[in-house]
């Protein structure tokens, strides 16, 4: 990989005690392991079972089959947004949502920082241009909620700005939703522990390095700012005609199948199974700020 052990070490203070995490030692520390899948009061001590997970999945993607399908016939659009910390599972809960949908009209949204001509423009400007049109299902991995996370966190944007955000967001979302647009907004929410244990994977998987950036890595002592962002987000944000969904996302496997259910129990489409959906768990899916803290 090119770097030695302890380029990139940090003193991290979680539940009060320094820890000194090297995201470049080959070994992951043993008080990450241990907690990982239990931090942020996860309520589950083991993960899903990957074959009672495939079975499941499976289900529900024939569903979104048939979603694709209802909307062609309709003309019906719908956007969902992903949001979540660096390593939240984004990526891979967007993967199996579009996984047997038609490409052409299942699009994924995943923009570059803005361009110096972006940046002169209205600052949602750039994401409606990638909204549906008639028969369309947009995923959008991150979206117009970077200025409420990493923008303000990292300084790319003013304090003025992240305050007109959070002010201006919950009316800028009710354009597209009184004009039919299906919106659903998640927020995967991960532990501490468990972000570091898949930033370590991501560092020393061949296969996954390419995710680790450098924005992963100078976020490793942002955690606090980053909650305190998530939390004024969620406050500011939820709204009932454009609600969060909050998802404990600790195991990546029920994250992924309790998101399709909302998504498929929510949408009015043509043949609905609402036995091959299943029950969504509360205890890993809910609604507001207030699901955090339950």
């Amino acid at each position: 990989m090119g770097n030695k052990a302890g380029d990139r070490a940090v003193d991290l203070v979680i539940d009060g005690r320094k820890r000194r995490f090297d995201i470049d030692d080959t070994d992951l520390p043993g008080w990450v392991k241990k907690k990982a899948l239990g931090s942020e009061n996860y309520p589950y001590d083991d993960k899903l079972d990957k074959d009672d997970y495939q079975d499941q999945l499976e289900a529900l993607q024939l569903e979104l089959v048939k979603v694709q399908s209802w909307l062609k016939e309709s003309g019906e659009r719908v956007i969902v947004v992903f949001e979540g910390r660096d390593a939240a599972g984004k990526g891979g809960s967007i993967g199996v949502t579009r996984a047997y949908m038609n490409p052409r009209t299942a699009r994924i949204v995943a923009l570059p920082k803005p361009t110096e001509r972006e940046r002169g423009q209205w600052y949602y400007q750039r994401y409606v241009d990638h909204f549906p049109t008639t028969g369309e299902f947009v995923l959008f991995d991150r979206s117009w909620y970077n200025r409420a996370g990493v923008e303000p966190v990292m300084g790319f944007c003013s304090e003025n700005e992240h305050r007109r955000f959070l002010a201006e967001t919950p009316d800028f979302e009710r354009m597209p939703v009184h004009d039919g647009i299906h919106l659903f907004k998640f927020w995967l929410n991960i532990g501490r522990e468990m972000q570091l244990e898949r930033f370590h994977d991501r560092r020393h998987n061949p296969l996954k390095v390419w995710k680790l950036s450098p924005m992963d890595i100078a976020s490793l002592n942002k955690w606090d700012d980053y909650t305190k962002m998530r939390n004024m987000m969620l406050e500011h944000t939820h709204s009932n005609h454009a609600p969060w969904a909050v998802v404990r996302a600790n195991d990546k496997r029920r994250a992924r199948l309790n998101l399709l259910r909302h998504i498929l129990s929510t949408l009015p489409y043509d043949g609905r199974d609402r036995g091959a959906i299943g029950e969504i768990d509360d205890r890993i899916l809910g609604f507001g700020p207030e699901f955090l803290t339950d």
